[in-house]
Protein backbone atom coordinates (compact mmCIF):
# COMPACT_ATOMS: atom_id res chain seq x y z
CA UNK A 1 0.00 0.00 0.00
CA UNK A 2 1.21 3.71 -0.24
CA UNK A 3 -0.96 6.81 0.56
CA UNK A 4 -0.34 9.41 2.75
CA UNK A 5 2.92 9.95 3.85
CA UNK A 6 3.90 9.14 7.10
CA UNK A 7 5.11 12.09 9.22
CA UNK A 8 7.92 12.01 10.33
CA UNK A 9 9.09 12.95 13.92
CA UNK A 10 12.44 12.50 13.91
CA UNK A 11 12.77 15.48 11.50
CA UNK A 12 12.13 17.77 14.14
CA UNK A 13 13.67 16.08 16.77
CA UNK A 14 15.94 13.12 16.73
CA UNK A 15 16.43 12.30 20.62
CA UNK A 16 12.53 11.65 20.66
CA UNK A 17 12.85 7.89 21.00
CA UNK A 18 8.97 7.29 22.65
CA UNK A 19 5.89 8.55 20.57
CA UNK A 20 2.39 7.48 20.68
CA UNK A 21 0.71 6.91 17.20
CA UNK A 22 -2.69 5.32 15.27
CA UNK A 23 -2.33 2.19 12.95
CA UNK A 24 -3.33 3.49 9.85
CA UNK A 25 -2.45 0.37 7.27
CA UNK A 26 -1.05 -3.14 7.25
CA UNK A 27 1.12 -4.71 4.62
CA UNK A 28 3.47 -7.29 3.95
CA UNK A 29 7.31 -7.36 3.65
CA UNK A 30 9.87 -10.04 3.32
CA UNK A 31 6.97 -12.28 4.34
CA UNK A 32 6.81 -10.29 7.57
CA UNK A 33 3.83 -8.45 9.08
CA UNK A 34 4.39 -4.67 8.54
CA UNK A 35 2.30 -1.43 10.10
CA UNK A 36 1.85 1.96 9.22
CA UNK A 37 1.47 4.58 11.80
CA UNK A 38 0.37 8.41 10.78
CA UNK A 39 3.21 9.39 12.48
CA UNK A 40 6.75 7.46 13.57
CA UNK A 41 10.28 8.67 14.91
CA UNK A 42 11.93 5.43 13.72
CA UNK A 43 13.99 6.52 10.76
CA UNK A 44 13.69 4.03 7.53
CA UNK A 45 16.73 2.82 6.16
CA UNK A 46 18.09 5.46 3.11
CA UNK A 47 20.48 8.05 2.47
CA UNK A 48 23.24 5.17 3.00
CA UNK A 49 22.04 5.16 6.78
CA UNK A 50 20.55 1.76 8.28
CA UNK A 51 16.85 1.63 9.73
CA UNK A 52 16.22 1.99 13.49
CA UNK A 53 15.30 -0.83 15.78
CA UNK A 54 12.70 -0.76 18.60
CA UNK A 55 9.50 -1.97 19.50
CA UNK A 56 5.89 -0.94 18.37
CA UNK A 57 2.82 -2.10 20.84
CA UNK A 58 5.74 -4.78 22.30
CA UNK A 59 5.92 -6.30 19.24
CA UNK A 60 9.82 -5.97 18.20
CA UNK A 61 10.81 -3.79 15.31
CA UNK A 62 13.24 -5.84 12.91
CA UNK A 63 12.97 -3.21 9.91
CA UNK A 64 11.99 -0.04 8.89
CA UNK A 65 11.57 0.85 5.47
CA UNK A 66 9.79 3.57 3.02
CA UNK A 67 8.31 3.51 0.00
CA UNK A 68 8.60 6.25 -2.94
CA UNK A 69 5.71 8.09 -1.85
CA UNK A 70 6.76 8.53 1.75
CA UNK A 71 5.07 5.69 3.40
CA UNK A 72 6.94 4.30 6.04
CA UNK A 73 6.32 0.21 7.12
CA UNK A 74 7.70 -1.01 10.39
CA UNK A 75 7.96 -4.56 9.94
CA UNK A 76 7.41 -6.19 13.12
CA UNK A 77 8.13 -9.47 14.42
CA UNK A 78 4.42 -11.12 15.26
CA UNK A 79 1.22 -9.84 14.77
CA UNK A 80 0.45 -6.69 13.60
CA UNK A 81 -2.22 -3.98 16.00
CA UNK A 82 -5.92 -3.80 14.37
CA UNK A 83 -6.39 -0.77 12.21
CA UNK A 84 -7.09 2.50 14.06
CA UNK A 85 -5.59 1.04 17.35
CA UNK A 86 -3.34 3.76 19.54
CA UNK A 87 0.22 2.03 20.07
CA UNK A 88 3.64 3.02 21.57
CA UNK A 89 6.56 2.89 19.69
CA UNK A 90 9.84 2.65 21.36
CA UNK A 91 12.97 3.55 19.49
CA UNK A 92 16.16 1.66 20.09
CA UNK A 93 18.06 4.54 21.79
CA UNK A 94 21.57 2.71 21.94
CA UNK A 95 21.40 2.24 17.85
CA UNK A 96 19.79 5.74 17.21
CA UNK A 97 22.46 7.09 19.74
CA UNK A 98 25.07 5.13 17.07
CA UNK A 99 24.08 6.34 13.82
CA UNK A 100 23.48 9.88 14.86
CA UNK A 101 27.31 10.07 15.95
CA UNK A 102 28.08 8.11 12.55
CA UNK A 103 26.17 10.26 10.28
CA UNK A 104 27.18 13.20 11.79
CA UNK A 105 30.62 12.45 11.67
CA UNK A 106 30.29 10.90 7.92
CA UNK A 107 29.35 14.80 7.47
CA UNK A 108 32.27 16.29 9.10
CA UNK A 109 35.02 13.80 7.44
CA UNK A 110 33.41 14.54 3.96
CA UNK A 111 34.02 18.30 4.63
CA UNK A 112 37.00 17.73 5.98
CA UNK A 113 38.54 15.98 3.06
CA UNK A 114 37.64 18.55 0.95
CA UNK A 115 39.00 21.22 2.42
CA UNK A 116 42.40 19.50 3.58
CA UNK A 117 43.08 17.00 0.29
CA UNK A 118 40.25 18.60 -2.23
CA UNK A 119 38.75 15.12 -2.03
CA UNK A 120 35.09 15.43 -2.75
CA UNK A 121 32.75 12.34 -1.36
CA UNK A 122 31.39 10.20 -3.86
CA UNK A 123 29.03 7.83 -1.87
CA UNK A 124 29.00 6.88 1.60
CA UNK A 125 27.53 3.65 3.86
CA UNK A 126 27.09 3.32 7.47
CA UNK A 127 27.00 -0.50 7.91
CA UNK A 128 26.45 -2.16 10.95
CA UNK A 129 29.92 -3.44 11.08
CA UNK A 130 31.55 -0.64 9.69
CA UNK A 131 31.09 2.92 7.42
CA UNK A 132 32.89 3.81 4.24
CA UNK A 133 33.52 7.15 2.82
CA UNK A 134 34.30 6.80 -1.41
CA UNK A 135 35.93 9.84 -2.22
CA UNK A 136 37.19 11.18 -5.98
CA UNK A 137 40.69 11.12 -6.11
CA UNK A 138 42.67 7.71 -6.80
CA UNK A 139 45.48 8.10 -4.07
CA UNK A 140 45.14 10.11 -0.46
CA UNK A 141 47.76 10.33 1.43
CA UNK A 142 48.21 9.22 5.67
CA UNK A 143 49.17 12.77 6.19
CA UNK A 144 46.15 14.29 4.68
CA UNK A 145 43.90 11.51 6.37
CA UNK A 146 45.16 12.43 10.03
CA UNK A 147 44.74 16.07 8.99
CA UNK A 148 40.98 15.76 7.86
CA UNK A 149 40.79 13.62 11.18
CA UNK A 150 42.67 16.17 13.03
CA UNK A 151 40.44 19.09 11.94
CA UNK A 152 36.95 17.08 12.77
CA UNK A 153 38.14 16.82 15.78
CA UNK A 154 38.59 20.63 16.17
CA UNK A 155 35.15 20.83 15.61
CA UNK A 156 33.79 18.10 17.77
CA UNK A 157 36.23 19.94 20.34
CA UNK A 158 34.27 23.03 19.76
CA UNK A 159 30.94 22.07 20.38
CA UNK A 160 29.09 23.84 17.54
CA UNK A 161 25.62 23.62 16.74
CA UNK A 162 24.07 21.13 14.39
CA UNK A 163 20.99 22.32 12.84
CA UNK A 164 18.82 20.83 10.23
CA UNK A 165 15.97 22.66 8.71
CA UNK A 166 13.95 23.08 5.03
CA UNK A 167 14.60 26.47 3.65
CA UNK A 168 13.35 28.32 1.50
CA UNK A 169 13.87 28.01 -1.99
CA UNK A 170 15.41 31.20 -2.01
CA UNK A 171 17.62 30.79 1.31
CA UNK A 172 18.48 27.27 -0.08
CA UNK A 173 20.25 29.23 -3.16
CA UNK A 174 22.35 31.00 -1.14
CA UNK A 175 23.56 28.36 1.18
CA UNK A 176 27.07 26.97 0.14
CA UNK A 177 25.94 23.25 0.06
CA UNK A 178 28.98 20.67 -0.35
CA UNK A 179 27.07 18.40 -2.75
CA UNK A 180 24.12 19.12 -4.85
CA UNK A 181 20.43 17.96 -3.42
CA UNK A 182 18.80 14.91 -4.51
CA UNK A 183 15.49 16.27 -4.22
CA UNK A 184 14.03 19.22 -6.20
CA UNK A 185 11.51 20.70 -3.43
CA UNK A 186 11.52 20.57 0.34
CA UNK A 187 15.36 19.97 0.47
CA UNK A 188 15.63 19.36 4.26
CA UNK A 189 20.17 20.99 4.82
CA UNK A 190 22.30 19.72 7.90
CA UNK A 191 24.59 22.50 8.79
CA UNK A 192 27.08 22.00 11.09
CA UNK A 193 27.96 25.90 12.41
CA UNK A 194 29.97 27.02 9.38
CA UNK A 195 31.71 24.05 8.89
CA UNK A 196 29.75 22.26 6.78
CA UNK A 197 25.83 22.62 4.78
CA UNK A 198 24.72 19.68 3.68
CA UNK A 199 21.19 18.74 1.78
CA UNK A 200 20.34 15.00 4.25
CA UNK A 201 17.03 13.62 5.35
CA UNK A 202 18.77 11.12 8.25
CA UNK A 203 19.33 11.43 12.09
CA UNK A 204 21.96 13.64 13.39
CA UNK A 205 23.56 14.69 16.96
CA UNK A 206 22.25 18.49 17.90
CA UNK A 207 26.15 19.26 18.93
CA UNK A 208 29.34 18.23 17.71
CA UNK A 209 30.45 17.46 21.05
CA UNK A 210 27.95 14.61 21.08
CA UNK A 211 29.91 13.01 17.91
CA UNK A 212 32.94 12.23 20.59
CA UNK A 213 35.15 10.73 18.49
CA UNK A 214 36.12 10.00 14.73
CA UNK A 215 38.29 7.11 13.80
CA UNK A 216 39.71 5.86 10.67
CA UNK A 217 40.82 2.11 10.35
CA UNK A 218 41.94 1.77 6.73
CA UNK A 219 42.13 3.39 3.35
CA UNK A 220 41.90 1.70 0.49
CA UNK A 221 41.85 2.07 -3.74
CA UNK A 222 38.64 1.33 -5.04
CA UNK A 223 37.40 1.79 -8.08
CA UNK A 224 39.59 4.38 -9.10
CA UNK A 225 38.74 6.21 -5.77
CA UNK A 226 39.80 6.07 -2.44
CA UNK A 227 38.03 4.42 0.09
CA UNK A 228 38.18 5.32 3.60
CA UNK A 229 36.59 2.70 6.51
CA UNK A 230 35.89 4.98 9.84
CA UNK A 231 33.51 4.61 12.54
CA UNK A 232 32.82 7.31 15.11
CA UNK A 233 31.00 7.88 18.37
CA UNK A 234 30.26 4.71 20.53
CA UNK A 235 31.23 2.65 18.08
CA UNK A 236 34.46 4.92 17.04
CA UNK A 237 35.62 4.20 20.88
CA UNK A 238 34.64 0.39 20.64
CA UNK A 239 36.86 0.17 18.10
CA UNK A 240 39.52 2.23 19.46
CA UNK A 241 39.48 -0.05 22.69
CA UNK A 242 39.54 -3.68 20.73
CA UNK A 243 42.50 -1.76 18.45
CA UNK A 244 44.46 -1.19 21.64
CA UNK A 245 44.55 -4.14 23.59
CA UNK A 246 45.35 -5.78 19.98
CA UNK A 247 48.08 -3.31 20.07
CA UNK A 248 49.06 -4.13 23.65
CA UNK A 249 49.25 -8.21 22.93
CA UNK A 250 51.38 -7.48 19.92
CA UNK A 251 53.61 -5.60 22.29
CA UNK A 252 53.82 -8.09 25.27
CA UNK A 253 54.44 -10.80 22.11
CA UNK A 254 57.49 -8.51 21.28
CA UNK A 255 58.52 -7.66 24.25
CA UNK A 256 57.84 -4.17 23.72
CA UNK A 257 55.81 -1.34 24.50
CA UNK A 258 52.21 0.10 22.18
CA UNK A 259 54.60 2.78 21.00
CA UNK A 260 57.02 1.11 20.16
CA UNK A 261 55.45 -2.31 17.98
CA UNK A 262 56.23 -0.72 14.53
CA UNK A 263 59.81 -0.39 15.02
CA UNK A 264 59.88 -3.62 16.35
CA UNK A 265 57.99 -5.28 13.82
CA UNK A 266 60.38 -3.39 10.98
CA UNK A 267 63.03 -5.29 12.85
CA UNK A 268 61.34 -8.46 12.59
CA UNK A 269 60.51 -8.50 9.10
CA UNK A 270 64.38 -7.43 8.61
CA UNK A 271 64.91 -10.66 10.26
CA UNK A 272 62.94 -12.74 8.70
CA UNK A 273 64.27 -11.56 5.35
CA UNK A 274 67.78 -12.15 6.33
CA UNK A 275 66.55 -16.18 7.55
CA UNK A 276 65.11 -16.70 4.37
CA UNK A 277 68.18 -15.45 2.11
CA UNK A 278 70.13 -17.93 4.32
CA UNK A 279 67.24 -20.48 3.75
CA UNK A 280 67.76 -19.98 0.34
CA UNK A 281 71.78 -20.47 -0.07
CA UNK A 282 70.91 -23.54 2.07
CA UNK A 283 68.53 -25.10 -0.38
CA UNK A 284 70.67 -24.46 -3.37
CA UNK A 285 73.77 -25.93 -2.05
CA UNK A 286 71.62 -28.58 -0.63
CA UNK A 287 70.60 -29.46 -4.28
CA UNK A 288 73.60 -28.57 -5.45
CA UNK A 289 75.01 -31.68 -3.18
CA UNK A 290 72.49 -33.65 -4.44
CA UNK A 291 72.35 -33.42 -7.65
CA UNK A 292 76.09 -34.12 -7.98
CA UNK A 293 75.71 -37.41 -6.09
CA UNK A 294 72.81 -38.11 -8.47
CA UNK A 295 74.44 -37.02 -11.64
CA UNK A 296 78.10 -39.46 -10.56
CA UNK A 297 75.71 -42.34 -9.56
CA UNK A 298 74.45 -42.28 -13.04
CA UNK A 299 77.31 -42.34 -16.25
CA UNK A 300 76.00 -41.10 -18.88
CA UNK A 301 74.27 -40.79 -20.96
CA UNK A 302 71.53 -42.36 -19.41
CA UNK A 303 68.87 -40.38 -17.43
CA UNK A 304 68.99 -39.56 -13.52
CA UNK A 305 66.10 -41.06 -12.08
CA UNK A 306 65.44 -40.84 -8.39
CA UNK A 307 63.08 -40.04 -5.33
CA UNK A 308 64.64 -37.41 -3.49
CA UNK A 309 63.76 -35.78 -0.11
CA UNK A 310 61.95 -32.32 0.73
CA UNK A 311 59.26 -30.52 -1.08
CA UNK A 312 58.75 -29.45 -4.94
CA UNK A 313 61.05 -26.05 -4.28
CA UNK A 314 63.72 -28.71 -3.61
CA UNK A 315 62.88 -31.12 -6.38
CA UNK A 316 63.00 -28.49 -9.19
CA UNK A 317 66.39 -26.51 -7.60
CA UNK A 318 67.77 -30.29 -7.92
CA UNK A 319 66.72 -30.96 -11.06
CA UNK A 320 67.77 -27.25 -12.92
CA UNK A 321 71.39 -28.54 -11.68
CA UNK A 322 71.23 -31.50 -13.31
CA UNK A 323 69.85 -29.48 -16.31
CA UNK A 324 72.47 -27.34 -16.19
CA UNK A 325 75.01 -30.28 -16.19
CA UNK A 326 73.79 -31.34 -19.54
CA UNK A 327 71.63 -34.01 -17.95
CA UNK A 328 68.38 -35.86 -18.34
CA UNK A 329 66.33 -36.51 -15.13
CA UNK A 330 63.18 -37.67 -14.28
CA UNK A 331 62.75 -37.25 -10.15
CA UNK A 332 59.26 -37.44 -7.89
CA UNK A 333 59.21 -36.13 -4.39
CA UNK A 334 56.27 -37.37 -2.01
CA UNK A 335 53.26 -34.78 -1.24
CA UNK A 336 50.96 -35.46 0.86
CA UNK A 337 49.77 -38.99 -0.25
CA UNK A 338 50.58 -38.71 -3.89
CA UNK A 339 53.74 -37.85 -5.40
CA UNK A 340 54.79 -34.79 -7.49
CA UNK A 341 57.38 -35.48 -10.47
CA UNK A 342 59.40 -33.73 -12.60
CA UNK A 343 61.56 -34.18 -16.12
CA UNK A 344 63.92 -31.86 -17.33
CA UNK A 345 66.83 -32.13 -19.97
CA UNK A 346 69.90 -29.81 -20.60
CA UNK A 347 70.40 -28.03 -23.41
CA UNK A 348 71.30 -30.37 -26.61
CA UNK A 349 70.09 -33.32 -25.21
CA UNK A 350 67.51 -35.05 -27.58
CA UNK A 351 64.49 -35.83 -25.23
CA UNK A 352 61.03 -34.28 -25.04
CA UNK A 353 60.11 -34.42 -20.44
CA UNK A 354 56.27 -33.32 -21.89
CA UNK A 355 55.80 -36.76 -23.75
CA UNK A 356 57.53 -38.59 -20.85
CA UNK A 357 55.38 -36.97 -18.41
CA UNK A 358 51.98 -37.50 -20.13
CA UNK A 359 52.69 -41.19 -21.07
CA UNK A 360 54.25 -42.22 -17.06
CA UNK A 361 50.83 -40.24 -15.90
CA UNK A 362 48.91 -42.32 -18.54
CA UNK A 363 50.05 -45.47 -16.76
CA UNK A 364 50.11 -44.59 -13.06
CA UNK A 365 46.75 -42.74 -13.20
CA UNK A 366 48.28 -39.12 -12.75
CA UNK A 367 47.95 -35.50 -14.49
CA UNK A 368 50.53 -33.67 -16.38
CA UNK A 369 52.38 -32.63 -19.27
CA UNK A 370 54.92 -29.59 -20.35
CA UNK A 371 57.65 -28.75 -22.46
CA UNK A 372 59.99 -30.80 -24.24
CA UNK A 373 62.95 -29.26 -22.18
CA UNK A 374 60.56 -29.16 -18.55
CA UNK A 375 57.44 -31.38 -17.51
CA UNK A 376 55.61 -31.67 -14.22
CA UNK A 377 52.88 -33.68 -12.99
CA UNK A 378 51.35 -35.24 -10.17
CA UNK A 379 50.93 -39.17 -9.53
CA UNK A 380 49.15 -41.41 -6.41
CA UNK A 381 52.01 -42.44 -4.35
CA UNK A 382 53.91 -45.41 -6.15
CA UNK A 383 56.40 -48.16 -4.62
CA UNK A 384 59.03 -48.01 -8.04
CA UNK A 385 59.19 -44.86 -9.13
CA UNK A 386 62.34 -46.01 -11.14
CA UNK A 387 61.20 -48.84 -12.37
CA UNK A 388 57.88 -46.84 -13.76
CA UNK A 389 60.08 -44.69 -15.62
CA UNK A 390 62.11 -47.50 -17.19
CA UNK A 391 59.31 -49.16 -18.11
CA UNK A 392 57.83 -46.15 -19.79
CA UNK A 393 61.27 -45.32 -21.81
CA UNK A 394 61.49 -49.22 -22.93
CA UNK A 395 58.29 -49.27 -25.19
Amino acid sequence: MSGTPTERLYLADPWLWTFDATVVGHAQRRGRAAVVLDRTAFYPEGGGQLADRGTLGGAAVVDVQVDDGGTIYHVIDGDPPPLGARVRGEVDGRRRRAHMALHTGQHMLSRALVDVAAAPTVSSRLGEGGCTVDVAVSRLADRDVAAAVERVHEVVDADVEVRAWVPPPEELARLPLRRAPKVARDVRVVAIGDFDVSPCGGTHCTRTGQVGVVCVDRVEAYKGMTRIHFDAGPRARDRIARHALALRAIGRALSCGPDEVSDAVDRLRADLADARAALCDLRLRAAAEVAERLIAATPPPGWVVAVVDGDVAAMRAIAKRIADAGRACALAVVDGDGMRILAAAGEGIAADCGALIRAVCARAGGRGGGRPAHAEGRLPAIADWPGLVRDVQSH
